[in-house]
């Protein structure tokens, strides 16, 4: 009988032995290599599967060898920046494909494809799986997916409409201000000169804005959640940057450790912001003049539900909340910082349009800060930033994953499948825009976007269709704020210290910094 047991039990393991080792063969290996025929079978070309790691040596290998060097004063930045989807692109065409470990990844550029992919008609493409360091960040309207996503968007909506903004011209021109008189300190001493670097400058600012703008009169207390915050993003990229180890982040390591903690103390002080806001507005203590009032005074509730507690369908609770607050400041510094800085690198670079840009605002505005009307007549000034746009989008690409079987033009595409709308390389395609693409020439823009080169969705910075980015109209009224009024107080230079080197650090940024010397006018 004992070894009657005995038998079944051996039987029993060896079974489940041989499961699992069925079960991560598929995942590894027969899943990739089904999903590889099916689109080799429709023409698509790439580089061939490789177990587990996929490309992702390759990639390593290229980035470093690429960041390694600086470039000449040249807008030739693509194969430093993204060499890897650029020689896959040259080597397999413009539809391709390649791995991110054990997932495909199919690469496109036709504008019309990515139109159709944008649009995402029939819900079939999500953003790709999260990192789960990633979440710690925010848990907020750019990370999530359908009814949830659409809940959110339908909420957060008329706080960022283009009209609510003109209450708020003042909170950009503050900032810009202060950022500005700062400067003009540093030249005591220094006959009107200085030399700055913009990269920290700009991220200053850009927290500085979102603070004023998220949550008004308690700016103050913003702008510590936000310090606090920005100590977690440095935390959170070290982790990323290394081999991701599945629980890992659940060991009580040091910095395992300082990101819990610094998780809960963002979530706390955000949640009596959040708490006294309300009863601020309830109260009529507080006008609903930042974005924090507009969100609440939109979700429109009696009062603010607890997570998990009762709700109405079209609510959403203090914990979501809290995570739109952290979102606010990971979409409004990062991506504005990196298009400020390289506005001013490239004005730099080019005096002769930095020159008409200033002469514009100087007949327009005069000495006088800019406001929400003069800002729409700025439009030398909206040529140079949709061009240093093209040239340097703060977000290279768009990243998505098909988690339903779809059709994208002719190809079909299986579920499970990533795909990468490559910004950085659209936008510097000579097909579209051409031969003259590496140049900067603001006045490509100058009847608008739609006419700026072929295809209409061959310029697409913030992203296109329903999940358009939107914040958009925030940070194109940031940027023309500040441009604006450096331009009415300063000329500028790049520095002999400055080295013209962009890389991918989550954002487009300078690896090296912006050094620009600054002349007081």
């Amino acid at each position: 009988m004992e070894t009657h047991v005995l038998n079944l039990l051996a039987l029993s393991l060896l079974f489940l032995l041989f499961y699992c080792a069925a079960r991560i063969s598929y995942f590894i290996w027969w899943k990739p290599k089904w999903l590889e025929s099916k689109l080799k079978r429709q023409g698509i070309r790439g580089t061939p599967y490789k177990l587990l790691v996929g490309d992702m040596k390759e990639l390593v290998r290229l980035a470093t060898e690429a960041w390694s060097k600086p470039l000449s004063l040249t807008h030739r930045i693509v194969p430093r920046v993204d060499p890897f989807t650029l020689n896959n692109s040259q080597k397999y065409g413009k539809t391709s494909m390649c791995w991110f470990g054990t997932t495909p990844r199919l690469i496109i550029m036709d504008p019309e494809m990515i139109k159709e992919t944008l649009s995402n008609k029939q819900g079939h493409f999500h953003k790709p799986p999260l990192n789960p360091l990633i979440t710690i960040l925010t848990r907020g309207l750019a990370t999530l997916q359908g009814d949830n996503w659409a809940r959110h968007r339908r909420i957060i909506n008329p706080a960022f409409h283009l009209e609510r903004f003109k209450e708020m011209a003042p909170v950009f021109t503050i900032s810009c201000s202060n950022m500005i008189e700062e400067w003009k300190k540093r030249m005591v001493n220094l006959q009107g000169t200085c030399e700055v670097d913009m990269w920290p400058e700009f991220q200053k600012l850009t927290a500085d804005v979102i603070s004023r703008a998220a949550f008004g009169s308690n700016y103050e207390e913003g702008k510590k959640v936000f310090e606090l915050q920005k100590e977690l993003i440095v935390l959170v990229l070290e982790a990323m940057q290394t081999l991701y180890i599945p629980g890992f982040r659940f060991l009580p390591t040091k910095k395992n450790q300082r990101r819990k903690k610094l998780d809960k103390e963002i979530t706390s002080m955000l949640r009596n912001i959040i708490q006294n806001k309300w009863n601020e507005m309830r109260t009529g203590q507080s006008r609903v003049d930042d974005l924090l009032g507009l969100l609440l005074q939109s979700n429109n509730q009696e009062n603010l539900p607890e997570n998990g507690s009762k709700k109405k369908s079209n609510e959403m609770t203090i914990e979501e909340v809290i995570e739109e607050c952290k979102q606010f400041y990971l979409a409004g510094q990062e991506t504005t910082s990196s298009w400020l800085t390289w506005i001013i690198i490239v004005l730099a670079m080019h005096p002769v349009w930095q020159e008409k840009a200033r002469e514009e605002v100087l007949q327009v505005c005069g000495k006088k800060e800019p406001n929400f009307e003069s800002l729409s007549r700025l439009k030398i000034v909206t040529m140079v930033l949709n061009e240093v746009l093209r040239l340097y989008p703060p977000v290279i690409a768009q990243y998505l994953h098909a988690h339903k079987n779809s059709r994208i033009g002719l190809i079909n595409v299986s579920a499970g499948t990533d795909l990468t709308l490559p910004t950085l390389l659209i936008h510097h395609d000579p097909e579209l825009w051409g031969d003259d693409v590496e140049e900067f020439k603001p006045e490509r823009f100058s009847q608008g976007v739609s006419k700026a080169c072929k295809d209409q969705l061959a310029f697409f910075p913030f992203g296109w269709g329903p999940r358009t980015c939107i914040g958009q109209n925030f940070s194109i009224i940031e940027a023309k704020v500040a441009v604006a009024m450096i331009l009415q107080h300063f000329s500028f230079e790049l520095s002999p210290s400055y080295t013209h080197a962009p890389c991918t650090v989550m954002t487009l940024q300078p690896q090296h910094g912006a050094q620009i010397i600054l002349h007081k006018l």
